[in-house]
């Protein structure tokens, strides 16, 4: 098999699209690390991880001085045996964000050679259990975002077919969030999904007193409540509200997951592939939720999570949050409500090598 005879990384930052804020920051910017791979036959592949504004730099060295020059003269077919020997060498920082997002960056690169060896797209070559998946929006829920403004974006989202919504919370008073969630939910009916973020910014108490004012919207989940590491609140506070609770966006590895899921505390995965590590451990976390009966939805990145998602049967929804329209050629594709896993083989991502230059900080 081809043998990796290439790898380089890099940064560049990505500005934002919109102005976003939740309950604890605003993000301002994405930094993106690219990783290059090539192989003795030609063949080429692209990963990326990302931070949104600090430790890119960090997640660079860590590519550059620690993980890809064991790379070189990998038999890139084996994306399994490189993520473990990747992941072994680095046990002095692992479990920990940093590394995660390296393994991530260099994982995806992988499995873009793998799939465009194989001639196929990720999510064939995932599972492929089907093309089709649910779309909904972020974009429209900002915390900083006027009553009025969310329900404009509800309705239009509504209108264009798409199945959900998700508003931030953590307003100062519980008055305020309730008030919001409370227009939205009239404005458009109980036939669309609306889901809220706390973006881990409170503690047991008050989650369980915003869940329970919540609980009469028919909330689709509850985003991220407590702070990640605190499983047992996660726990006592899944037990004490109906609506479903959501957790995944800052576990950073497939362990975490297991906890999570083995205590009740997640009845929504959201894990996100450049968070948890990559494509391989992502894969390894979806299935694992399946054999707890829990749906995926994960974090971010639609632009690749929308192959996984597609990948595997509890793919449940892709989050749309536009953020590499700046670098890359062509657009989400989406019909009737629906985004559309890429048919191209690889990752489906077409990046502007150009426009990527452009913003290159390292």
């Amino acid at each position: 098999m081809a043998k990796i005879v290439e790898a380089t990384a890099y940064l560049a930052d990505i500005e934002v699209e919109t102005l976003r804020t939740d309950a604890v920051q605003s993000f301002l910017k994405q930094e993106t690390v690219f990783v290059d791979l090539v192989t003795d036959d030609g063949g080429t592949g692209t990963g990326y991880s990302y931070t949104i504004g600090t430790g890119g730099r960090s997640v660079l060295a860590m590519l550059r001085e620690h993980l890809l020059p064991r790379l070189i003269g990998a038999d890139a077919s084996r994306t399994e045996r490189i993520w473990y020997d990747l992941y072994a060498s680095t046990r002095a920082t692992t479990v920990g964000a940093v590394t995660s997002l390296a393994l991530a960056a260099a994982d995806t690169a992988l499995w873009d050679l793998r799939c465009k060896h194989a001639g196929e797209p990720l999510w064939r070559l995932a599972g492929g259990f089907r093309r089709e998946v649910p779309l909904y929006d972020t974009e429209g829920g900002w915390l900083h975002l006027s009553t009025d403004e969310l329900v404009r974006g509800a309705l239009a989202s509504r209108a264009a077919g798409w199945r959900g919504v998700k508003l931030k919370v953590g307003k100062e008073l519980l008055h305020q969030d309730v008030e919001r969630l409370r227009a939205v939910r009239e404005a458009v009916g109980p036939g669309l999904d609306i889901m809220v973020d706390a973006n881990q910014s409170m503690t047991y108490a008050e989650a369980k007193r915003r869940a329970a004012a919540f609980e009469p919207l028919g909330l689709a989940w509850f985003e991220e409540p407590l702070p990640a590491d605190d499983v047992a609140g996660h726990v006592e506070l899944a037990r004490s509200t109906s609506i479903p609770v959501a957790v995944g966006e800052s576990l950073y590895s497939a362990g975490q997951f297991r906890d999570y899921l083995h205590r009740g505390a997640a009845n929504i995965v959201q894990v996100d592939v450049a968070r948890v590590g990559g494509i391989t451990p992502w894969l390894k976390v979806a299935h694992l939720a399946e054999t707890f009966n829990v749906d995926v939805c994960p974090h971010f990145l639609m632009e690749l999570h929308v192959s996984l998602v597609a990948a595997v049967p509890n793919g449940r929804y892709v989050e749309h949050i536009p953020q590499l329209r700046a670098v890359t050629h062509g657009r989400l594709e989406i019909e009737n409500g629906d985004a559309l896993a890429p048919e191209i083989p690889g990752l489906g991502i077409v990046w502007n090598t150009d426009a990527i230059d452009d913003r290159r900080k390292a």
